[in-house]
């Protein structure tokens, strides 16, 4: 876990300040010194010391790789293998700040909430369409710089519809719980894009009152806390939900007095355009839930959103094709699959027993 830097990165970047350190790696603000571009290098430590954290930095660079042409998305503008061949460094477009920090500074306007949204509305929109879910979307999943220019990023979690419709990999380690929809928190093996758009409206309401919305200590403890504010969901939902374990684990909550509703919960005077659009994100029913199409054309961002494309801003592409991942994803592979597949994509050679980087 060291922080030395290998020579080849600094060669190509000029790192002038660290701006974190983790267990899985450290961040610095950098300069790339062809391009001029100031960017985020990050050395991610032991990035294949184990199959779980080999496959989502495998994802990660993939994914990112496929969703590079979208202004919402943030940009992979690198990577490059360690001289160990152990850490890998990630080169991303730099970004000021993420939402999450933001949320807790309290200086979001009115207008910001509503440009944050629509943004995440488009990006949403260009990765489900290219049959990508993110599965991890939180506040400090959104990068912001000064601008309120909003970028979805960490796609360590993100998964391919296009490969398995069916999903069925460790469904209770996907998303942080304070943000996960019903049906995972049930233990459905077969949700959607769905799941992207109940952490949305996790987010807009966390942006609404200033806190997240559902901090459950536990599973049980998070299904209790949505009943309080939305109540049981119906037997047609739980149904629609798909999970052989929704009744007894419905079964076991403890009942609220009474059921507090959005209006309740979100007590800070939000309007009804606002409260309209977040009850339509969080449904229990996945196939009823509010869709990124449909929350692009939603009041709420009426003043950004323009059907006849006239501004750059306004503009909602659709993604060209679904993504790719070249191994089949349903289950762990060895870590040495993945770091050779991960090479491959960043454009390594194999020369003997050694993986060359290209050059600087």
């Amino acid at each position: 876990m060291s922080e030395e830097v290998d020579k080849a990165i600094t060669r190509r970047y000029n790192l002038a300040q660290k701006l974190g350190k983790g267990a899985y790696g450290i961040v610095w603000k950098g300069t790339d010194l062809k391009t001029k571009e100031v960017v985020a290098v990050k050395k991610v430590f032991d990035a294949f010391q184990n199959s779980t954290d080999a496959q989502r930095t495998f994802r990660e660079v993939v994914f990112l790789q496929q969703m590079a042409d979208h202004d919402n998305i943030v940009k992979l503008c690198g990577a490059f293998k360690a001289e160990n061949d152990q850490d890998l460094y990630l080169v991303f477009e730099f970004m000021e700040t993420d939402l999450h920090a933001v949320i807790r500074a309290n200086i979001l306007q009115d207008l910001h909430k509503k440009y944050i949204m629509y943004q995440c509305f488009k990006a949403l929109w260009y990765m489900h369409s290219a049959e990508l879910i993110h599965r991890d979307l939180k506040p400090a999943n959104l990068l912001l710089n000064s601008e309120c220019l909003c970028k979805i990023a960490d796609f360590g979690l993100a998964r391919s519809l296009q490969q398995s419709p069916q999903m069925n990999v460790l469904t209770d380690y996907v998303a942080t719980r304070w943000y996960r929809a019903p049906e995972i928190l049930l233990g459905s093996t077969t949700y959607g894009k769905a799941v992207d758009m109940w952490s949305m409206g996790c987010i807009f309401g966390e942006m609404l009152c200033g806190k997240p919305l559902f901090t459950g200590a536990s599973t049980l403890n998070q299904l209790e806390l949505v009943v309080e504010v939305m109540g049981m969901p119906s037997a047609a939902e739980v149904t629609a939900m798909d999970s052989q374990y929704a009744k007894t684990m419905l079964d076991s909550l403890q009942q609220p007095a009474r059921v507090i509703g959005w209006r309740g919960r979100i007590r800070n005077g939000a309007d009804d355009v606002s409260l309209d659009m977040l009850s339509k994100l969080m449904k229990y029913d996945p196939n009823v839930r509010m869709t990124a199409e449909q929350g692009i054309r939603h009041k709420y961002c009426q003043q950004f959103y323009d059907p006849a494309g006239q501004t750059k801003r306004s503009i909602v592409p659709v993604a060209p094709a679904t993504v790719n991942i070249p191994i089949d994803d349903n289950d762990k592979k060895t870590t040495a699959l993945y770091r050779a597949k991960l090479y491959e994509s960043i454009g390594l050679k194999k020369a003997g027993n050694k993986w060359i980087n290209p050059p600087p």
